[in-house]
């Protein structure tokens, strides 16, 4: 028997030579591991950014409504099973173990390979059916068509945004990339379609009409608007709520909350939840990394933006977190990113970069990010992540600010500096459940 570590080792080593989108592959593999996505309805999440978001409001108000429910996600932040839920807290190290070597042992004789993400895909499936859940909320990993999620037929299909991001894989024009997250959209089930352009918003619709798919469009079919005191109010398919409150930072937020919303509505007559219980999931979601507040004094923002439609929206947010702050900036990006847009956006802000390389494999030099700062402000380079840091938070004074953005990767790996307490309840219970 493997152990937990060198089961992920197993899992990350899986042959990926090249990215070969398919949904052949997922589906002989669920087949043999007994259809484990048959047994429960499930919610599914696709986007170019707020789907992690969207579906972990999903997942709170449901789970606030007492439901069991599963939340799968990517990437991970510090730990593997950060994206396999089940009900209230984490797959365990000896669940991943299990379930790992079970998929192994039905696919390995029939000569199927899998991709790592795929073999997550099923190892969640098969969890969540391990479980009982009454419900998953699965998110999208890359595009919608040929995701390996895309096996599912969903209770409903939520497409959050559409913008310009892993162009090598999903199209290189933004009605492709619409044509690609639309692939997730099933015949004779509804979707909801969150806040974007007219282009993208008719490439969905169409695709929508020609599956005979009933399209709910944020500003047209439910609305959201943004009070003064911070709170949202919702103007639904049905339901009228007033005074929101998000447990998740930042005004896009709303747009989110909103998406989840109309889907739980269209959920409503398999999953009934009475107003309390959507407030109070509402304002129990957390998703660690995103406009996060880690530190006071100084005080420290972290955020996975890492494209260009992400940063835009994370630049929009920052003058009301810094209120006249001082910031320095900690950069990484991956090299397939289109990451030279982004430093314009964000030179204007900072008076300080330091680039740094995240331990991936497609980590871009930090040479190359110095060069492309050092016409904005003062950079440097220090090579390791926490490394760059722990030296940021030293030499910023406490009435000053520290950012640190452009990867979640790079999120991921500084995370645990800052004694992470939106994760500190999960890792309670696990610890608890396994003692």
């Amino acid at each position: 028997m493997l152990s937990y570590q060198q089961t992920l080792d197993h899992v990350y080593r899986l042959e990926v030579e090249r990215m070969d989108l398919k949904l052949e592959r997922v589906a002989a593999a669920l087949q043999l591991c007994g259809s484990p996505q048959l047994r429960y309805p499930a919610l599914h999440v696709a986007g170019t950014n707020g789907k992690g978001s969207t579906a972990t409001f999903l997942y709170a108000m449901l789970t606030a409504a007492g439901y069991r429910a599963g939340l799968f996600t990517s990437p991970h932040l510090v730990d593997f099973r950060e994206r396999i839920r089940l009900g209230d807290t984490w797959i365990s190290e000896q669940e991943v173990i299990d379930g790992v070597a079970a998929i192994r042992a039905e696919i390995e004789p029939a000569g199927i390979k899998l991709t790592p993400f795929e073999m997550m895909t099923v190892l969640a499936f098969r969890a969540f059916a391990q479980a009982s859940v009454d419900v998953a909320v699965v998110e999208v990993g890359l595009g919608g068509r040929l995701d390996a999620t895309n096996v599912l037929t969903p209770l409903v299909a939520v497409i959050t945004s559409i913008g310009l991001d892993h162009q090598a894989y999903l199209g290189n024009t933004i009605a492709e990339i619409a044509r690609e997250k639309g692939g997730i959209i099933k015949s004779h089930v509804p979707t909801v379609i969150g806040r974007m352009e007219a282009e993208s918003r008719e490439v969905l619709c169409s695709i929508a009409r020609e599956r005979e798919s009933t399209a709910y469009l944020l500003g047209e079919n439910f609305t959201v608007a943004q009070q003064r005191d911070g709170s949202g109010h919702y103007i639904g398919l049905r339901w009228q709520l007033h005074d929101l409150h998000l447990g998740l930072r930042g005004q896009f937020q709303h747009n989110n909350a909103a998406t989840a919303l109309a889907a739980l509505e269209l959920a409503h007559q398999t999953f009934p939840i009475n107003e309390t219980q959507v407030r109070q999931g509402l304002l129990s979601a957390r998703w660690p990394g995103r406009i996060e507040i880690v530190s006071r004094q100084p005080l420290v923002i972290l955020d996975g933006a890492h494209n260009s439609q992400a940063m835009q929206t994370l630049v929009a947010e920052l003058p009301a977190l810094l209120q006249g702050r001082r910031v320095k900036l900690l950069f990484a990006v991956m090299r397939d990113k289109d990451w030279r847009v982004m430093i314009p956006l964000l030179a204007p802000l900072i008076t300080e970069a330091v680039v740094t390389r995240v331990q991936q494999s497609r980590a871009e030099d930090p040479a190359l990010l110095r060069d492309a700062f050092a016409p904005f402000c003062p950079v440097h380079i220090v090579d390791n992540a926490q490394a760059a840091c722990r030296h940021l938070l030293a030499s910023t004074p406490s009435d000053e600010a520290v950012l640190i953005a452009g990867s979640l990767f790079l999120v991921g790996e500084v995370y645990p500096l800052f004694a992470p307490t939106a994760m500190k309840p999960l890792l309670e219970r696990e610890q608890g459940a396994t003692a």
